[in-house]
């Protein structure tokens, strides 16, 4: 099957060949029809596997016909990154169509994105929060809507967006089109789903299999010593295009000082940073300025640079699944990657899992210049050290003679 096959506009089809598409994916070639046929879809596919074409081509392909300058599709997202991606992808499979897109979320100024609102758009992008905001503030109307887009709706549950999209549904008209895409369907998905769903079409791709154009390895080392394998695997490697997965933000503060002052063009991604601030993180990472980007795993939510040669995995993630959503930024269209991961004695069972994921035991590095053996830094003794604030204190007591 090939997109000529899908009922489609011949301006979208136009845009297809554009984009370079030929072979739909396995979501598409599936959901696509069902979503042109309107009904509502519950489809349950990872990042990177071609969903979002999926509710963009069928919601092009609605409003080509009907009235204009009003929202008749909303998407909502969880993630800016994300939001701003699949705008980007509407721009360019709506070429020549005169539908209009916009995307709104926090982090900037509203001014501009209600400015674009009162110019009149057909497809609305937005990330919850912003999304009520101008709703209550009466800059936004949905009761126009026909097709209502879920997207990744297993990670806005995990940010807590759930009691927002309820709020945002009741401004929905009773009649409408609805597509919920997820990585996973957990049990307050789907009961969301039975609630908000009518009579849904269930595609289930699923977790695909990791990509065959990554090549894994498994780095054991120290907790204490993790940095320090980092920069070393850093100095041993081609550092065109790097993505660091860290937990936590302050680590991810951290890392980038460190790797900086190791003297690397580094970045980070993570959810203290203004939206100017991400905005210039992902235009510098995707333009080569930074070879190293560190992130944590709900910021890079939506990361889309085929570019990336490595990923490196410098805390283990969660889940199995959550390990081939990381490392599927790297080795993208056909490209080779090398998907990295820093493990200690305490990630053993995590380590079983994954290998049970990709159905292979991951090969285990060793570097031969490494101190394995270094001795972690001892914290300091404030009660004996003469330089604590105390002693300090004491001693300056003491020169003035009370």
């Amino acid at each position: 099957m090939d997109f000529q096959q899908i009922q489609l506009d011949q301006r979208l089809h136009e845009a297809i060949n554009r984009a370079g598409f030929e072979t739909p994916t396995p979501i598409q070639e599936k959901a696509l029809p069902v979503a042109l046929g309107g009904s509502d879809i519950i489809g349950i596919a990872q990042t990177g596997t071609g969903k979002t074409a999926v509710f963009v081509l069928a919601t092009l392909q609605k409003l080509l016909q009907g009235p204009r300058n009003h929202v008749r599709a909303l998407i909502v997202t969880p993630t800016r990154e994300l939001a701003q991606q699949i705008h980007s992808d509407i721009k360019m499979l709506s070429h020549g169509t005169k539908l209009h897109a916009a995307a709104i979320y926090g982090g900037v100024n509203a001014t501009q994105q209600i400015k674009t609102l009162q110019r009149g758009v057909e497809i609305l992008i937005a990330c919850p929060g912003r999304l009520l905001d101008l709703i209550n503030q009466g800059y936004i109307s949905l009761h126009e809507v026909e097709i209502l887009v879920l997207d990744e709706a297993d990670r806005m549950l995990d940010m807590g967006f759930m009691p927002d999209i309820k709020r945002i549904i009741k401004h929905m008209p009773q009649k409408h089109q609805t597509m919920l895409f997820s990585a996973t369907f957990p049990k307050e998905i789907e009961k969301m789903a039975a609630q908000t769903l009518q009579s849904p079409k269930r595609i289930d791709v699923g977790f695909s299999n990791p990509t065959k154009t990554v090549e894994h390895a498994l780095y054991p080392v120290p907790a204490h010593l993790k940095t320090e394998m980092l920069l070393e695997i850093l100095k041993n490697t081609e550092t065109d295009s790097v993505l660091v997965f860290s937990r936590t933000k302050r680590r991810t503060y951290r890392l980038e000082k460190k790797i900086r002052a190791a003297g690397y063009k580094v970045t980070s991604l993570h959810g203290d940073r203004s939206q100017n601030q991400r905005d210039a993180a992902m235009q510098g990472f995707r333009s080569g300025i930074y070879q190293v980007m560190i992130a944590t795993d709900v910021a890079a939510r939506g990361l889309d640079i085929d570019s990336i040669s490595h990923v490196i995995n410098y805390d283990i993630p969660d889940t199995a699944d959550a390990y081939v959503h990381r490392i599927g930024r790297t080795g993208r269209a056909e490209r080779e990657g090398q998907a990295f991961t820093l493990v200690t004695p305490d990630d053993d069972k995590m380590v079983r899992d994954i290998e049970k994921r990709v159905g292979y035991k991951i090969p285990t590095v060793r570097l031969e210049n490494f101190n394995y053996k270094a001795e972690a830094p001892q914290p300091i003794n404030y009660t004996n050290n003469i330089s604590s604030p105390k002693n300090r204190q004491r001693r300056s007591n003491k020169a003035r003679g009370w």
